[in-house]
């Protein structure tokens, strides 16, 4: 199923489900689940309302209090303010690992003996259909990334590979905008992926039982309708098994925790002559079973 985080005019913000149909939301309250937010719902909510929110999301509209259509609905990032910054994988397929070595003129010898991690601020994240800030003033290089991220559901320490599949809660779709020249000239990736506007996410979080594990999904970006990205979450180097069961070892993963697995290629930055974002673009991600996250630079 899929959880959203939504509203509608002036009123509070909700929690909702998205109906069988994928034409109404539903407001959890509507189904006497009544956490405050997704943090909160994840960490907390048991077997049992989970089967309560699936069985609600198959009735007929008229049958909810409070069903609204999506044309009335806002809908925000699925977390608007995550607890913790992002934990982001780079170079995570072999396509992008390629075309990033090109760009930096580096070599590349097609090896990838570990995965790399970084952080990503997340003071705020972008609501599906809000802004990409361009941050003109300090940044030539503006660049997309399509990505699967991942949402812990459980505390998790010591992992092993063969139950990672039981601590996830769900997946929602992450762009992981990055600033390229202040990404390089740093030599470290915090800064330039971190700028204020630099984390939509969305439209919202299927739960695990609704995808088969581990997720084989077509993921694709489009910048202004032309396809940039497109590749499938299979080709992973490093799989969400390796990674959740890698740093469950040395760091507890706590409720609502969000992994960004990597990007494909196709980034601005790997084309000859690159191809940035700009004021006016509009950029999409797509994946297989979770929907569309589409933001406007500004």
């Amino acid at each position: 199923m899929k959880l959203v985080t939504y509203q509608i005019d002036r009123f509070p913000v909700s929690l909702g489900v998205v109906n069988i149909s994928e034409t109404f939301i539903y407001p959890l309250k509507s189904l006497e689940i009544d956490y405050k937010t997704m943090e909160e719902l994840i960490a907390k909510i048991s077997e049992g309302e989970m089967q309560r929110i699936a069985y609600g999301a198959l009735q007929e509209p008229d049958a909810v209090p409070g069903a609204a259509p999506f044309s009335q609905v806002r809908l925000l990032a699925p977390i608007p303010h995550p607890g913790r910054d992002i934990i982001c994988l780079g170079i995570n397929y072999m396509a992008h690992a390629e075309e990033s070595a090109r760009y930096k003129n580096q070599d590349f010898d097609g090896q990838r003996p570990y995965a790399v991690y970084f952080s990503k601020r997340a003071n705020e994240a972008v609501n599906p259909g809000g802004n990409i800030i361009s941050h003109e003033d300090l940044v030539d290089s503006l660049d997309y990334e399509a990505e699967l991220a991942v949402i812990i559901g459980k505390e998790a320490k010591n992992v092993p590979i063969d139950q990672v599949k039981h601590y996830i809660f769900g997946y929602t779709i992450l762009n992981d905008v990055s600033a390229r020249n202040i990404q390089n000239r740093h030599k470290q990736w915090f800064f330039g992926k971190s700028l204020d506007g630099f984390l939509p996410m969305g439209p919202c979080i299927v739960t695990a039982d609704a995808i088969p594990y581990p997720p084989a999904l077509s993921i694709q970006s489009k910048v202004n309708g032309e396809l940039r990205q497109d590749s499938n979450t299979s080709l992973l180097i490093f799989g969400i098994d390796h990674v959740v069961s890698e740093l469950s070892r040395g760091m507890t993963l706590k409720p609502g925790t969000i992994i960004s697995m990597g990007t494909p290629a196709g980034v601005g930055m790997g084309f000859d002559p690159p191809r940035f974002l700009k004021p006016g673009d509009t950029v999409e991600c797509v994946i297989e079973g979770i929907g569309t996250l589409s933001n406007q630079v500004v």
